[in-house]
């Protein structure tokens, strides 16, 4: 009997931890890297006798994230307390929000392939982070400095199918907490945690599968490969009669594959209940009146004016606007009066190449440009002129860097302009068929593809700084046609 094909449904729990200067619940920093265990206190360490008192700015930035996924901000929620035992869950509980979340509802629209898809949000609340275990050889110890740092656990609903869209939705995602400066998103320090459920069920089913959870992803190409390896494991066992145990499964980058972790937890496991220590949290609506006002231009938003104002297409608009520092960079130039899609070309090949390259992206900011936005957009407007070609203007690039130069007066001071003379170019073209009778007879019978070397005879012998453009069409007259 030939099984139905087979659907994913899949949900994502990203845990953010946000950029404050202090704990959720205590004043020790809440910075990334200080020495383990130095950036604790009675109230973080769990120790008896303390009291947790919330952190405003928590508040305030779980209000923004709320806003800008479009969640409904509830007057009245309450933190609860989450119980487990865990060596680096030093009381024996997390602060967390459970029946009462201080976001319910929303959604976002993430882009899949040209198309826009909406994925529903179930709840943002705040809680506290945990701490880290250290495991060296047979010790395991434990830096409590994450402990108490705030969190926001994101819940979306079980919207997406496919890998794809899971993958645009994290990224979406962490744009969004980016422009809104509370989170920096970094996977590999743990600022930016997800968790996924997947499950399988026939094409055209209502009810769902068995869902499994998976652990330990700290990339956006882990989070895609254990999905899309889940997808086939499930899909294989069903197919062969087998049957799904609900469960937590981590996933080992080594071996690129899941594993069983343990048998999936359910809410009463944790015995909620409300948290005594602190009062229910109110939150009127002049409170979300003032924080609304903070909002920025969200990367969807920007993302259609690019399109609209600078006439980009929807694919070189989503590349500048994924993240705030490049949109804003590009903006930059544009308004230094380069020509929008000019100087997205250049943001999008040569400045992002070498930030890649040299590795000048730090915690997802990029702390050091190679060229400032005036030098990029002087550079890209004397290409768009026709004073120089693009390939001299490549080669300007690590000198511009080095001496902070204007390229217009770099150019002029060392004769780079671009040779468009056509008498001049003449000479030169004539000069390469002469020279290269084998690649002109090639042409001449059929063999188009060599007009490329001819081109480059000509390249060569003007220093680099012919114009190409004209070159290639001296050469096919010459060359007849």
């Amino acid at each position: 009997m030939t099984r139905p094909p087979m659907e994913a449904v899949i949900g994502l729990e990203v845990h953010a931890e946000l950029l404050t200067e202090s704990k959720i619940f205590c004043a020790c920093s809440a910075a990334f890297g200080a020495d383990p265990n130095t950036s604790v206190c009675p109230v973080c360490l769990g120790l008896p006798g303390v009291l947790p008192v919330l952190n405003e700015r928590v508040v305030d930035f779980a209000i923004l994230a709320g806003l800008a996924t479009h969640c409904t901000i509830a007057e009245h929620s309450r933190f609860a307390r989450k119980n487990y035992f865990y060596p680096d869950l030093p009381k024996g509980y997390q602060i967390s929000m459970y029946e009462l979340p201080l976001c319910v509802g929303g959604h976002l629209d993430v882009l899949v392939d040209g198309t826009t898809r909406r994925i529903g949000l179930t709840r943002i609340h705040m809680e506290e982070d945990t701490g880290k275990n250290v495991h060296d050889g047979e010790t395991s110890l434990v830096d409590f400095n994450r402990s108490g740092v705030p969190l926001l656990e994101i819940v979306s609903e079980p919207d997406m199918r496919t890998v794809a869209e899971a993958g645009a939705y994290l990224r979406t995602l962490r744009s969004i907490l980016q422009y809104l400066e509370i989170c920096d998103g970094n996977m590999e320090e743990g600022s930016f945690r997800c968790d996924a459920n997947v499950s399988v069920r026939p094409v055209g089913a209502t009810t769902f599968g068995t869902k499994v959870e998976i652990k330990n992803m700290n990339s956006f190409r882990a989070v895609e490969k254990a999905i899309a390896y889940e997808i086939a494991r499930q899909t294989d066992v069903l197919a062969e009669g087998g049957t799904l145990a609900q469960e937590t499964r981590l996933w080992d980058a080594d071996r690129e594959e899941t594993r069983s972790m343990r048998s999936k937890e359910y809410a009463h496991d944790y015995r909620y209940f409300p948290e005594p220590d602190l009062l229910p949290l109110v939150v009127d609506p002049e409170r979300v009146a003032h924080v609304r006002a903070r909002l920025p231009e969200l990367p969807g938003a920007r993302r259609e004016r690019f399109v609209r104002e600078y006439g980009l297409s929807p694919y070189d608009a989503d590349v500048l606007t994924q993240r705030k520092d490049v949109a804003d960079y590009y903006e930059a130039g544009v308004a230094e009066g380069a020509a929008p899609k000019e100087m997205a070309n250049w943001v999008m090949t040569e400045l992002l190449r070498i930030v890649r390259e040299e590795k000048l992206d730090r915690a997802l900011v990029i702390r050091e440009w190679p060229l400032t936005p005036l030098q990029l957009a002087r550079l890209a407007k004397l290409v768009d002129a026709g004073t120089i070609n693009r390939n001299t203007a490549k080669g300007l690039l690590p000198r511009l860097r080095r001496t902070g130069q204007d390229p217009e007066a770099l150019v002029a001071a060392e004769g780079l302009a671009q040779v468009s003379d056509r008498g001049a170019l003449e000479a030169a073209v004539a000069d390469a068929v002469a020279k290269n009778p084998k690649q002109v007879a090639q042409y001449r019978g059929g063999k188009t593809q060599v007009l490329g070397f001819l081109v480059g005879q000509v390249m060569k012998a003007t220093g680099g700084k012919a114009n190409p453009q004209l070159v290639q069409e001296l050469l096919r007259a010459a060359l007849g046609g």
